[in-house]
């Protein structure tokens, strides 16, 4: 199930020559990360009451162009992958049709820290199309 979030980007966001900073790829990334868990009937606070605290393990990024100031981003999370204990998110950044970066993110279920398995209806979510 995807899930869309977009911005302006802001002036803040940019360096001196007006070109997106890459650590703010990874934000827009986690702003959009929100929609997505909610997609799957999964928001957030519902899954913390559960005790079901899912934590960023890895991102990775791709860079194909640079978003600049004034651009409008969209990012399209998509899931990727579910695992016993994880799973992956892949974040489209685009600028109109132009692709910017593809952020991808694996979270991981965990209890007071410590991994553990999905919920069979918590990875019925998660695969859910």
């Amino acid at each position: 199930m995807a899930a869309q979030w977009s911005s302006p980007v802001r002036y803040v966001e940019c360096d001196q020559q007006g070109v997106v900073f890459n650590a703010h790829y990874l934000t827009w990334a986690d702003e959009a990360s929100n929609a997505w868990w909610a997609a799957h009937g999964l928001p957030w606070d519902a899954l913390v009451a559960r005790r079901i605290d899912p934590v960023v393990k890895a991102s990775t990024l791709e860079w194909t162009s640079s978003a600049r100031w004034g651009d409008t981003v969209t990012v399209d999370a998509e899931t990727e992958k579910v695992g016993r204990t994880s799973v992956t998110v892949r974040y489209t950044v685009r600028v109109g049709e132009r692709l910017c970066c593809v952020v991808r993110t694996t979270y991981v279920a965990t209890d007071e820290g410590r991994a553990i398995p999905w919920p069979d209806d918590v990875r019925a979510s998660l695969t859910r199309d």
